[in-house]
């Protein structure tokens, strides 16, 4: 089967030294860009992350401090990767919990302003669960009837993510879904809209600290003011923006409290 696509579709994966989106950095990263005409560009490159692997996180992913030390920071390859991205989807596995947000904080850190407002986002990781609900690994030898050798490699993920999504889109474009309403929906089609529809879960920010309720209005999701308007917080209580600000919340979420924050003084 071949993807039906409007723009290229980037499926990528990292590895890192944790699984803190705040502080952790990428030890490797691999993106491979399927065009609309079929052909694939793969790129993978190793990260000094300029800080210490933790060693229960080599043993994950089998790179040391040693294997990074000679190479080039994220900070010295960030545009080149932005540019690999401009104008491109994004596809991957659990990539709207982790891959996304982390990338984003990089991003952030190197002054470049990683948006996926315009972008339809594919996760496998989602189509899985909600249909089968299993891990890559599992994924990989259920739908593919193999098993995934150096499983934790970037690499090695991001392609088995792509084999895994063509896989599903085989299997699941006739199977009917129930919505939460009860509803009877073909979600899993070979578009990337819908696709983007059934796994993406719309959140304002990238780590599910801002959200938006049923009106369309950005409300916190943690904390005294959980469910409460963002808008309503920060015209009530403005010391709490910088409390934010101050505080180890992750750059995106910064960002996105500030394009609230000067939204809100323009209309007021």
């Amino acid at each position: 089967m071949k993807l039906h696509l409007k723009r290229p579709l980037v499926f990528f994966d990292l590895e890192t030294t944790g699984t803190d989106i705040g502080k952790d950095r990428i030890v490797e990263i691999s993106c491979l860009k399927v065009m609309p005409g079929g052909e694939e560009i793969l790129k993978t490159r190793r990260i000094n992350p300029t800080v210490p692997i933790p060693l229960e996180s080599s043993l994950i992913h089998k790179i040391y401090d040693e294997d990074v030390k000679d190479c080039p920071t994220f900070k010295e390859v960030a545009r080149e990767f932005s540019k690999f991205l401009e104008g491109c989807d994004l596809g991957g596995y659990n990539l709207l919990r982790f891959d996304i947000p982390l990338l984003a904080e990089e991003f952030l850190r190197c002054d470049i302003d990683f948006d996926i407002e315009n972008r339809h986002i594919v996760d496998a990781c989602r189509i899985f669960h909600q249909m089968e609900k299993r891990t890559l690994s599992a994924a990989y030898k259920f739908y593919c009837n193999k098993s995934l050798e150096n499983a934790h490699s970037a690499e090695a993920d991001t392609i088995a993510t792509y084999h895994i999504l063509m896989v599903q889109l085989d299997q699941y474009q006739e199977t009917p879904f129930e919505t939460k309403e009860g509803l009877t929906e073909y979600p899993v089609q070979n578009d990337m809209a819908a696709l983007h529809k059934f796994t993406v879960d719309k959140t304002a920010d990238l780590s599910g600290r801002i959200v938006y309720n049923p009106a369309g209005q950005e409300v916190f999701n943690f904390g005294k003011y959980k469910n409460v308007s963002v808008e309503e917080v920060l015209q009530k209580e403005p010391s709490y923006y910088d409390w934010m600000m101050k505080s180890e919340f992750p750059l995106y979420t910064k960002k996105i409290l500030t394009r609230i924050r000067l939204r809100s003084m323009q209309t007021s």
